[in-house]
């Protein structure tokens, strides 16, 4: 055992580790820090920056060097009996941490430090939250990967779009509509892929997302095509507006509680209204997973061949989950369209889909939690390095490395089984003390 400690900790190998990484840190970091294209009045001249170059190596250098100390000190200390004990932890606190950021989302507007580019992070968060719980359904519950995701999103935004434009329905009437239409495509994608798992599946949901966004691009008379739809109608208030002059006999939202006008009134609504879709999501999804279909899903993300074998029809249950997400996603494009008040087929590619899918395996398969944790991440941690310019993007790959190396699993992997199969209480039996019925004891 000491033996192998001293192998663990040998200075030369921790030396040697942690010089390949700033080797290869400096590789990389030559070409997209230590060299800057500017331009210059007879052309684009090269800058160089090799002070940046040296903090990148000096930081990889000493951030390997502590990642060997802490892996090995993890190793000493039991590792799988420490990963349980942090899972029991989790379990317990979980509740109370989930109090506490609901408790948080409700107060972040009247807090001192929310102005409109907080509450505006706070409403894209928000938005993909919703978007990782509605897919949580299909790839964290179902276990069925779906990369075309992004489909069902854009048509919600585009069915709300139509709909409140040619029809001049409220945003009320609206939004039911087109989570009803984006369900109604998934219930006809999970056709093609009723006898497809893994790779395939995945092709498949890949080639529905490209064939909506080709449709939005080339459908010119419906959508617009690559011009998008503008003047979006904006959702009010039991129908007070928030414009700043009220129409004439009416109200408007300041006029009607007295209030001074102000543009954040808008924005603060739209923040409250995410928020309660997102709620609603998750507490329908809470739901559910107890309800037999919730456990066919997990069973048959478990093993396909042993869901036939129980009686379970493999054929419906995909149904239901494709259709289910897609709903959500649908009432979270409604949302998006509403909020900005324009839509084109660029918001809808086949990144957003991706990134949808990163939080909800980076947060844990099946968690709910975790995919707020990876929301938060992902998207808030990207939108509060944007000052990095060049560089948010490395950053934001950066961290997703770092969370695949330290959580593979997902940042909150451990989650409450559906069903708990509760063993009996003991019984003690001792001198003096009452013996249990049918034990054949004289």
């Amino acid at each position: 055992m000491a033996e192998t400690a001293a192998k663990g900790l040998d200075p030369v190998a921790i030396l040697k580790e942690a010089g390949l990484a700033a080797f290869v840190a400096l590789m990389l970091a030559v070409p997209l820090a230590g060299l800057e294209t500017v331009s210059a009045p007879g052309g684009l001249t090269i800058n160089t920056r090799w002070d940046w170059v040296a903090i990148a190596v000096g930081s990889v250098f000493v951030g390997r060097l502590l990642l060997i100390l802490w892996r090995e000190q993890g190793r000493r200390r039991s590792g799988p009996r420490l990963d349980l004990d942090i899972g029991e932890n989790l379990r317990t606190a979980m509740p109370v941490l989930a109090a506490a950021g609901i408790a948080f989302a409700v107060v972040l507007p009247f807090l001192p430090f929310a102005d409109r580019r907080v509450l505006d992070i706070g409403i894209l968060v928000m938005t993909y939250i919703m978007l990782g719980w509605g897919l949580n359904i299909v790839v964290g519950l179902a276990g069925l990967l779906d990369l075309g995701y992004v489909a069902f999103y854009a048509v919600g935004a585009y069915s709300y779009a139509l709909l409140a434009i040619h029809f001049d329905l409220s945003f009320w009437v609206c939004l039911p509509l087109a989570g009803a239409l984006a369900a109604l495509f998934g219930y006809l994608l999970g056709f093609p892929v009723l006898r497809l798992r893994g790779d395939y599946l995945a092709i498949v949901t890949l080639g529905f997302g490209e064939i909506i966004r080709i449709i939005l691009i080339n459908w010119y008379d419906l959508t617009r095509g690559p011009d998008g739809i503008s003047g979006i109608p904006r959702p009010t208030f039991f129908g007070l507006d928030f414009a700043r002059s009220p129409p004439p006999d009416g109200h408007t939202f300041h006029t009607f509680f007295g209030l001074d006008f102000s543009p954040l009134h808008r924005i603060i609504f739209l923040y409250y209204l995410i928020l309660v879709l997102a709620l609603i999501t998750n507490a329908f999804t809470l739901r559910i997973r107890r309800l037999p279909v919730g456990r066919a899903w997990e069973a048959l993300r478990e093993d396909e061949i042993a869901c036939r074998s129980l009686g379970i029809n493999p054929r419906n249950t995909k149904l239901t989950a494709f259709t289910l997400g897609a709903m959500f996603a649908g009432f979270a494009g409604s949302f998006f369209a509403t909020r900005q008040g324009f839509i084109s087929p660029e918001s809808f590619t086949f990144i957003e889909s991706a990134i949808i899918v990163a939080i909800v395996v980076l947060g844990g398969m099946g968690s709910q939690i975790g995919v707020v944790v990876a929301t938060l991440v992902l998207i808030a941690g990207p939108e509060l390095i944007r000052e990095l310019q060049e560089f948010r993007m490395l950053a934001f790959g950066g961290l997703m490395v770092m969370i695949m190396i330290w959580r593979p699993r997902g940042l909150l992997a451990f989650r409450d089984p559906t069903v708990r199969l509760h063993p009996a209480p003991r019984r003690r039996l001792g001198f003096g003390r009452r013996k249990p019925a049918g034990s054949g004891a004289p």
